[in-house]
């Protein structure tokens, strides 16, 4: 989608438009959005957190007034819209993990969030979910009018999105449709990195078994019909997780990653299998120096190895790089995968989108897949072409749980 603010500044666009897309289902306000951007200078990052939360200190003292009067639907409206603003207050920072800047506003957000979810009908109810000697957090939806079993979806974020955030991508418009919803973060997602300094995985199958063996204590929940979304890295990590557990009745990826690395070595110019080789390497100073110039020239690569050696515990952009060059489906993982499978596409995506002869990440997954498959290309012409669909939630939502409702359907016979 063409940028309408910070036109020479993908990300800083990337991430308006992002919270833009969240008030299709009550996360942002337009307005409240177009005001606030319109403030911040392009790659400022100070600037970025400091208007975000300007507007979400007044939007969470409205709601917080409101709450106190009894006005309940503005209170709850108010919480949630707070919540949004405060995430994006610190997204930018993550360089520098210990700057109090950060654990401040991301509480803040985690605060109006569960307001939001006390304050939801039904009511949101926040979970820990044992894990390898502490918890993963996140959030547990009924269907609305639900009785008896109900089909089931477990959704979670990617590289840098929260399980809050996962209420705008999948939850809400899932007890809308019948069904329930299990949202979570796992490892190196803002409660399990901010928390408990849990860093990134790609062996994600060994974070979703837990997940599933506590929606098993559930009794509301159908165990024949359990499916897992991924976002945006999710779209390597879901179907990681569905090549290992046969509990899976059906993934998707949204959108369709093979390899998560490919969008940082496009920029370097030095073969790919060359990269792999010296990434690992105890030391390679051209290496660093070619990192170093990519990184300085390029508005999402300067955040994508700022957060990236956050959320995997690494300590310069080289080791990232090497780090992050394991989130892959190679070797035959992808064919392993059994159940039915959508993959989606965004035909813009800031990330994902190849170029420079080398493929789309989800028509690489797609086509290695031996799995029941299905392939949805979102376009510019539906608004629909930006990263995970940012800005047609809507659109890419319905598309997606009609898809699931036929499958589930037929996993139920």
């Amino acid at each position: 989608m063409r940028a309408l603010l910070f036109r020479e500044d993908p990300q800083f666009w990337f991430e308006t438009l992002r919270l833009l897309g969240h008030a299709a289902f009550g996360g942002s306000d337009i307005g409240e959005v177009i005001a606030t951007a319109e403030g911040i200078t392009p790659g400022d990052y100070d600037a970025w957190h400091d208007a975000w939360l300007g507007t979400g200190e007044r939007i969470a003292a409205e709601a917080t007034r409101s709450r106190a009067g009894g006005h309940r639907v503005s209170a709850r409206d108010g919480f949630l819209r707070a919540s949004t603003y405060y995430r994006a207050a610190e997204f930018f920072l993550h360089e520098n993990p210990d700057d109090p800047r950060v654990s401040n506003a991301y509480e803040r957000s985690v605060d109006c969030f569960h307001a939001f979810a006390a304050l939801s009908d039904p009511v949101v109810e926040p979970v820990e979910i044992p894990y390898e000697g502490t918890v993963l957090r996140g959030y547990f939806y009924r269907a609305r009018g639900s009785a008896g079993q109900c089909p089931t979806i477990v959704l979670h974020n990617g590289f840098d999105g929260s399980a809050e955030e996962m209420h705008f991508f999948g939850a809400a418009a899932g007890i809308e449709r019948g069904y329930h919803v299990l949202t979570f973060d796992g490892p190196g997602q803002p409660s399990a990195i901010h928390r408990e300094r849990l860093v990134l995985r790609p062996d994600w199958e060994n974070v979703v078994g837990p997940v599933l063996d506590h929606l098993a204590s559930r009794p509301e929940v159908d165990a024949a019909r359990i499916a897992l979304l991924g976002l945006s890295l999710g779209g390597m990590l879901a179907p990681r997780a569905a090549a290992f557990d046969s509990r899976i009745a059906a993934v998707v990826a949204v959108d369709g990653v093979y390899g998560a690395s490919v969008p940082l070595h496009q920029p370097i110019p030095l073969p790919y299998a060359e990269i792999v080789r010296r990434a690992d390497a105890a030391t390679d100073p051209e290496l660093d120096r070619i990192l170093d110039t990519a990184i300085s020239e390029s508005p999402t690569l300067r955040w994508a190895f700022g957060h990236g050696r956050y959320v995997t515990g690494t300590g310069s952009p080289r080791e990232f790089l090497a780090a992050y060059m394991k989130f892959n489906l190679f070797d035959g993982v992808a064919e392993k995968i059994a159940c039915p499978t959508l993959v989606c596409k965004a035909d813009q995506d800031l990330f994902f989108a190849g170029g420079d002869g080398i493929e789309p990440e989800p028509d690489r997954l797609y086509e290695r897949l031996t799995c029941p498959k299905t392939f949805l290309c979102f376009t510019a012409a539906e608004g629909a072409d930006a990263h995970c669909h940012s800005g047609a939630q809507r659109l890419a939502l319905g598309r997606i749980y009609d898809w699931l409702d036929t499958v589930l359907s037929a996993a139920a016979a």
